[in-house]
């Protein structure tokens, strides 16, 4: 970065007197005197250090501001990033020990000048620093030392929950005016479901129980769809509280949840949790949004292996009790680690990576390390679990349910990468380097009365590969009964409507401290397809 031609002198020399400030500072935090004030200082920042050097070394890019919020927003899932990033971590981890140590130790007593000015400005380099990040936004500390990163950011993010106005959330304004359905409304969001690889939309795609359905409700494919974003929190926020790209940060903070106008929409409001046990939150919920919640459903006792295909019994037992209801379900899906979330009967797809166990929650990953030849394994163990988590999970579901008059959507919170250009690196999604393929997700409408099964279709047609994730909340709306005339201002098109979505997704979701979303377009021709060169040597030699 420092010798790219953007890269001017001005700028150059800052850098550089930061890096050096940074460095005075680190050795003046070391000499503190006073072990009160040496080791929370240290703690703090070794803290800093793991936390940044350990997305930096997993991602291959910068952590900047909005990743560090999304990391804290996702801090659920740091069992899962150790079992897939765990070698990586431990480093990160370890580097930050040592800093501890480095700074924590009591130093020799000495009467050396430098030392006390370092001394001196050890704290206020820091707040200066943090300073500096607020006013551009939280960009300008790639290449510091990530101790004062982490610190920094922490200050930052200590700030605005401090200063954040508690602004009071707004009661729905307006009522259904169209007729009750008898069906149920259900929401099921996947779990990192790269829409490319699922057979409704890819040649090459894995098995989805979509494309030739055993259930004789109809079934519509909207194609690939732009996700929000491509971290799950916001994602799946976005997806409860609605909003447009123009106003989704006020949706989130002072509109009715989906939950709000589901109750006043005279629907009983259950959530089906595949991921979290133990009525732990996820995705950015809070206690007011627990209380709009009428069932709560986990599945403590259940191997994950499992969970899914649990979802789809209960959720087969919920469209048969004759009672109206909302229904939002969060799947297990395909979130990292993928070598044990199938079982053998579905590892269909090889080579694939090292399997551990299936009678613990989280089994032990083959850990990624970047090289071609491992995405090729990790790529056909993401196929073998798109075949049970999506595919047997719709066989199972379809098998069981009774859909009649409920309608169904579908979709995925965000999609994947899994690096099919050849370039380096070890994440799927949520990274710095951002590529199309995180934000590309399935979106399938199913069943519906038979009066709207026309125009399902006649959308399904026009619509392919043409709608965002935006509009799945509108679209609730409208099966509510809500009247499009009174919610379209706020929330925008749904998926039934003929007006083009921009089909692009936000690379700066949180856009804090005056900065702005960052919109990216998804151009369909530039969506890495799945490369059947993977597995189909294997399956030749099976055959054979």
């Amino acid at each position: 970065m420092l010798f790219e031609p953007s890269m001017q002198i001005v700028a150059l020399a800052a850098f550089g007197l930061l890096l050096a400030l940074c460095t005075v500072s680190l050795i003046g935090a070391a000499s503190f005197r006073h072990g009160f004030l040496r080791w929370p200082l240290a703690a703090l920042l070794a803290a800093g250090s793991a936390t940044v050097d350990g997305y930096q070394w997993v991602v291959g890019s910068f952590m900047d501001y909005d990743a560090f919020v999304t990391m804290i927003q996702s801090s659920g899932d740091v069992g899962n990033a150790l079992t897939q990033h765990g070698t990586a971590i431990v480093l990160a981890i370890g580097k930050s020990l040592a800093l501890l140590l480095g700074i924590g130790l009591k130093p020799a007593a000495t009467a050396n000048i430098m030392l006390k000015l370092a001394r001196l400005f050890a704290l206020p380099i820091i707040l200066t620093l943090t300073l500096i990040l607020f006013y551009r936004g939280g960009d300008g500390a790639s290449g510091l030392p990530s101790s004062h990163i982490g610190v920094s950011f922490g200050l930052l993010n200590g700030y605005e929950h401090l200063t954040e106005g508690n602004t009071p959330r707004e009661a729905v304004a307006f009522r259904p005016v169209a007729a009750e359905s008898a069906g149920d409304i259900v929401l099921i969001i996947d779990e990192s479901i790269a829409g490319a690889y699922l057979d409704i939309n890819s040649e090459h795609g894995v098995y989805s129980g979509l494309a030739d359905p055993k259930t004789a409700s109809p079934v519509f494919n909207f194609g690939l769809a732009a996700a929000v974003t491509t971290c799950s929190a916001g994602a799946n926020a976005t997806l409860r509280y609605g909003g447009t790209r123009d106003n989704y940060r006020q949706a989130f903070r002072s509109k009715p949840s989906i939950w709000a106008y589901a109750k006043a929409a005279n629907l009983e409001t259950i959530y089906v949790d595949a991921q979290r046990t133990g009525g732990a939150y996820q995705n950015l919920m809070d206690n007011d949004e627990r209380a709009l919640i009428d069932r709560w459903d986990q599945f403590d006792d259940v191997r994950v292996l499992d969970r899914d295909h649990a979802v789809a019994s209960r959720l087969a037992e919920y469209l048969q009790d004759s009672e109206r209801q909302f229904i939002l379900v969060n799947k297990i899906g395909a979130h990292f680690p993928v070598n044990d979330k199938f079982p053998n009967s579905h590892a269909r797809y090889s080579p694939m990576l090292q399997r551990k166990s299936l009678d613990v929650s989280e089994a032990p990953a083959d850990e990624l390390d970047g090289r071609q030849s491992n995405w090729v394994l990790y790529r056909n163990s993401y196929r073998n679990t798109l075949l049970w988590n999506v595919g047997a999970f719709f066989d199972r579901f379809f098998a069981e349910a009774e859909i009649g008059d409920s309608t169904i959507i579908y979709t995925s919170d965000h999609g994947q990468t899994f690096h099919e250009r050849g370039e380096y690196g070890e994440a799927t999604h949520c990274t710095g380097n951002t590529q199309i393929e995180e934000a590309v997700v399935p979106l399938v409408v199913i069943g519906g009365p038979a009066r709207d099964h026309s125009r399902w279709a006649q959308a399904a047609q026009q619509n392919h590969d043409k709608q965002s994730t935006y509009r799945v909340f509108p679209t609730l709306l409208g099966l509510m009964g809500y009247a499009e005339t009174d919610f379209e201002k706020t929330y925008g098109n749904n998926i039934l409507s003929d007006q083009p979505d921009p089909f692009t997704f936000n690379d700066n979701f949180s856009a804090r401290l005056g900065s702005d979303p960052v919109w990216i377009p998804i151009p369909l021709s530039q969506i890495a397809q799945p490369p059947a060169s993977d597995y189909e040597r294997e399956m030749e030699r099976d055959e054979q």
